[in-house]
This record gives C-alpha cells, sequence and structure tokens, in this order.
C-alpha cells in the first residue's frame, strides 16, 4: 500500500506556498552516517547500488535519521555510462577512472545507447522499491550534465583544470557537438526511465561547468541543456539545476525550462534574486559550517533563511555535499530548526 506523501518539497519546488520551508541536503545518504560506513566495509558503491534493497536502505535512512523532506537517489552518477562503452572502475581515494577516453570524432561515434530496461535495471528496481513501499516524502532522482560526464569521458578521471576537456571543446567542434547529442539523448532516456519508476523530481548535476565561461556556455553548453529540459518538462516533475562554482551561469540556468536553481555557497540568495532569478531558489549554506559551534550553524541558517522566504519558491540545502566528518545529530538539529523558524516565521 502507497504511503502518504509529504509533498511540501514539491510544492515549494512548483512556488506554491508551504506552511514551513521544505529541506533536504545534498550526499545526504551515506557518507557521515555510522550505518553507511558499517556498510561500505563490506560493499563497494557498485554492489551497494546493484542491489536494491540494500541501495533502498541506504536512499531512505537520512530521511528517517534527519526528517528531512524529499530523499535524493543513492547512485554513482557515472551509472550509465558503461552502457554507452566506456570502461569506468571506481578507485578508491581517487574516484572514476576510465581506460578508453574518449579521443576523436570516431570515439564518439562508436558510443552506444542507454536501455535502461535492460542496462539498468537495478537502479529502476530501487525506485519502484522506495516510492511503492518505503518512503513518506518524494524521491529525487538525478543525472549529471553532459558537460560534467564528458569531462570524465575525455580526462579518464576526475580534473582539477578540465583543460583536456576545454582544448577538445575548442579544437573538436564536430566531435564535441556530437558527444553534446548523444549525452543529451542518454540523459533525457535515463531520467524519463527515473520518473517512469517512480522518481517524483529531478536534480542535474553539472558539477564541473563552473570551469567555463559565460560565453563558452551559452556556445558549447546551453543548446544541449535546453533540448534536456524542454523534453523531460513533458514529464511534469520539478526539475533542478546545480553546480559547484558556477555562480556565473545562474542567470543562464534561470533561463532555461527548469523550476528550480540551485545554488552553491558561493552566491547569496538575496544576490542572485536581485540579479533577476524568478525562479524557486535552492540552497545554500556551506557545507563547512556543519563543522562550526551550534549557534554559529544556526545563526548562519537563519540568515539563509531570512533571505529565501523573501520569495514564494524557496528550497533549504547545502552549498554543496555533506561530507563525512559531519556528525548526523547535527544534520538532524539543523532540519528540526528549518522547519520550526520557518514555520514560525511564515505563520501558516
Amino acid at each position: 500500500m502507497t504511503k502518504q506523501i509529504n509533498e511540501t518539497f514539491l510544492k515549494a519546488a512548483r512556488g506554491e506556498k508551504t506552511g514551513h520551508v521544505p529541506v533536504w541536503y545534498m550526499r545526504q545518504a551515506g557518507r557521515s552516517q555510522p550505518e553507511y560506513r558499517e556498510i561500505k566495509e563490506k560493499y563497494s558503491l557498485f554492489e551497494i547500488t546493484h542491489q536494491p534493497e540494500l541501495c533502498a536502505y541506504v536512499t531512505r535512512l537520512p530521511v528517517e535519521q534527519y526528517n528531512v523532506d524529499a530523499a535524493i537517489l543513492y547512485k554513482d552518477i557515472m551509472t550509465p555510462l558503461p552502457a554507452m562503452g566506456m570502461h569506468v572502475e571506481i578507485k578508491g581515494g581517487i574516484g572514476p577512472v576510465i581506460d578508453n577516453p574518449i579521443q576523436s570524432l570516431a570515439d564518439v561515434e562508436k558510443l552506444g545507447e542507454l536501455n535502461p530496461e535492460e542496462d539498468i535495471p537495478y537502479v529502476l528496481d530501487t525506485i519502484k522499491l522506495l516510492t511503492k513501499e518505503q518512503l513518506s516524502v518524494p524521491l529525487i532522482g538525478f543525472s549529471g550534465a553532459p558537460f560534467t560526464l564528458a569531462s570524465y569521458m575525455i580526462e579518464g578521471g576526475p580534473s582539477k583544470n578540465y583543460n583536456k576537456t576545454k582544448a577538445f571543446m575548442y579544437a573538436e567542434p564536430k566531435a564535441w557537438f556530437a558527444l553534446m547529442d548523444k549525452l543529451g539523448d542518454m540523459v533525457i532516456t535515463y531520467v524519463k526511465a527515473q520518473i517512469g519508476a517512480g522518481a517524483k523530481a529531478i536534480q542535474i548535476f553539472d558539477s564541473w561547468v563552473g570551469a567555463l565561461n559565460v560565453e563558452d556556455y551559452r556556445i558549447f553548453i546551453k543548446p544541449v541543456m535546453n533540448r534536456i529540459f524542454t523534453e523531460l518538462q513533458k514529464e511534469n516533475v520539478p526539475l533542478i539545476m546545480f553546480g559547484v562554482g558556477a555562480s556565473h551561469l545562474a542567470l543562464e540556468w534561470n533561463d532555461l525550462p527548469l523550476d528550480v536553481v540551485g545554488l552553491d555557497w558561493r552566491l547569496p540568495i538575496a544576490k542572485a534574486r536581485e540579479l533577476g532569478i524568478h525562479k524557486t531558489v535552492q540552497g545554500n549554506l556551506d557545507p563547512a559550517i556543519l563543522l562550526a559551534p551550534w549557534e554559529v550553524i544556526e545563526e548562519k541558517a537563519k540568515a539563509i533563511l531570512d533571505q529565501g522566504m523573501t520569495g514564494e519558491g524557496y528550497i533549504f540545502n547545502l552549498g554543496h555535499g555533506v561530507f563525512p566528518a559531519v556528525k548526523p545529530e547535527t544534520l538532524k538539529r539543523l532540519t528540526s530548526f528549518v522547519h520550526e523558524y520557518s514555520a514560525a516565521k511564515l505563520g501558516r
């Protein structure tokens, strides 16, 4: 039997009035939770995500522990790439490593297509398990964006400066746009499958797109992002955009057919609205503050909430992901504070 769903997060994402500001945390599943660390002693990330029961447990754990208003599916950003022909290995202390990086148009043309039901059934099974039986809050599905996925595919792993990726973009525009087309198709297919399985909102992570300036974003990235969001809009679920160190691109995202602009900790919400961002905003407490004394956390959260609540659509989150040193009790206390403080201020 389907549980009654708390829709506060979905309402805020659509810009509707809510009784309190909804809250969820990027990377809330795993990392800082002792239960998760125990699981990681026995299983790799790959093994966890391939076992729907276990993956569902990791996904719902923060909802039960912190009382957040949404869950985000626990999985890796690289999940769909092996189906396209990329040899991905997650190496401890490094991250995703690819031993057959993209170097030419011929490499792009060789890429396959994602068939979610055949290639990643475990992801869809996890979503169904969570949304049909386990969660009382909406589940957020997600995908990496084409630039961020391309950066791994071209660099062969994580990078500090994305020099190879940018050089490929400038030197091989035909190959670049062919890659964007292939990745755009994959993201649309991947996300639609997640929604079909029960995801009630989607966040697109363009984690590393801040490496580009506005002009290059408009030329090389925005067309595929516009196509992705235009296609996904037809699914009638809230769509969120987020990137790190990408405050200079926030207005570009505001132009796209999406619902929520996610802000990292560098751009104050009040400033974003002054700049002309009229959509729902999500953010943006610096996660490092979670290691400060509670009085500091409360003061900083209050300031962010006061800015967020001046507009109708607002979702409280961090300005990047939870990291392992953060104590679960801090996140639980912060969630309670956000709920109570915002409910009192909104007076509804």
